[in-house]
């Protein structure tokens, strides 16, 4: 059928052949332009309610923690189970204002971990799927507390009154001391005033055999003096409220920066190193005030009144508005402590 041309109707140009090109490209530039704008109108809010820290409790009663927070307009999670890495983990889907994320994948069992979390009337609600190759899948649940936000300011130390310092080890025994693994063996002993713990283990793996001891009482802010000696390439650990571990190891240890002597682990790199060779006794003096820490190794501040921003690897305790025990790595390496001293920050009645 021929279509005619309505009359008065201005000419219409032949397309030349390279115009089709011309009008993909163009539709092409419109949409790589355009596409952040779009993915941002698809994109759902992160609620409120969930961003932020979070303590865990978990129906095994694994120590947990956890951050939600937003980056270009996506969320980001920060994740740790007890031991190992805290993320962050970005491909995180979210849906009806829960997030779904994976976290681990075991290399040896070929098994996989992943979390699906949100709010339920008002209250956090989450699980924890562990799938194994034949397809069976262990389910854990969860709940958390909410962290206040971290102090913007740093405290001014000079005007923070600390108590008496109290003796925590008396060098006789175990007094006012617990192991935290009843049901592990225990390497603790007290020999010439010294506390020692004594294991067959000589590697840095995260957990062992051996018992991790603990303060049978706990401490919100505090000035803390330890002395340690460790071998060469021994590895221990001394937990602030049983949260951020100050990394007990020799000077010239294979794990130096975040992961050496000084400091925090895996949080806060100390200035220098100032530790001592394997087999010689050293000194921490760490003062822990609004979850921020200054450490002084051996006579050096090496990190000064520096924020730390959550739990470090093995921590037993991820709540800092609640008080906490003085906490030792006994499932490590050899180790001795001695002179152990703890004084506790003085608050002006509300």
């Amino acid at each position: 059928m021929l279509i005619k041309q309505p009359e008065n109707s201005p000419p219409v140009a032949p397309m030349n052949r390279h115009q089709p090109r011309l009008v993909a490209r163009s539709l092409s530039l419109c949409l790589l332009l355009f596409s952040p704008f779009l993915a941002s109108l698809r994109a759902e809010p992160l609620a409120a309610e969930l961003a932020g820290d979070w303590s865990l409790q978990l129906d095994s009663g694994l120590p947990a923690w956890m951050s939600v927070q937003e980056r270009d307009g996506r969320p980001l999670v920060f994740l740790r189970l007890y031991v190992g890495s805290a993320g962050p983990y970005q491909n995180v889907e979210q849906s009806d204002g829960r997030l779904k994320f994976a976290i681990r994948k075991n290399k040896n069992t070929k098994s996989t971990t992943t979390v699906d979390v949100g709010m339920v009337d008002g209250k956090l609600d989450g699980l924890i799927l562990r799938q194994s190759p034949d397809g069976s899948i262990q389910r854990e649940r969860f709940t958390g507390k909410k962290i206040p936000p971290m102090p913007t300011v740093a405290p001014d130390l000079s005007k923070v009154r600390f108590g008496h310092p109290i003796a925590l080890f008396n060098g006789k025994d175990l007094t006012g001391w617990t192991v935290h693994e009843p049901e592990k063996k225990n390497g603790w002993s007290v020999e010439e005033g010294v506390l020692k713990n004594t294991t067959p283990k000589t590697d840095f793996s995260a957990t062992g055999d051996y018992a991790n001891l603990k303060t049978e009482a706990v401490f919100e802010d505090f000035w803390l003096h330890i002395e340690f000696l460790v071998e060469t390439q021994r590895n221990s650990g001394i937990y602030l409220r049983g949260m951020y571990e100050a990394q007990v190891v020799d000077r010239d240890s294979r794990m130096q920066g975040l992961q050496g002597v000084g400091a925090i682990f895996g949080m806060i790199e100390p200035a220098f190193n100032a530790g001592k060779p394997g087999g010689q006794w050293q000194s921490y003096d760490i003062t822990l005030v609004d979850r921020h820490v200054t450490v002084v190794l051996n006579g050096e501040k090496v990190i000064d009144n520096q924020p730390v921003t959550g739990p470090t690897a093995g921590a037993v305790h991820t709540n800092p508005t609640e008080p906490g025990p003085i906490y030792l790595q006994g499932d490590h390496t050899n180790v001795s402590y001695r002179d152990i001293y703890l004084a506790p920050v003085i608050k002006d009645a509300p």
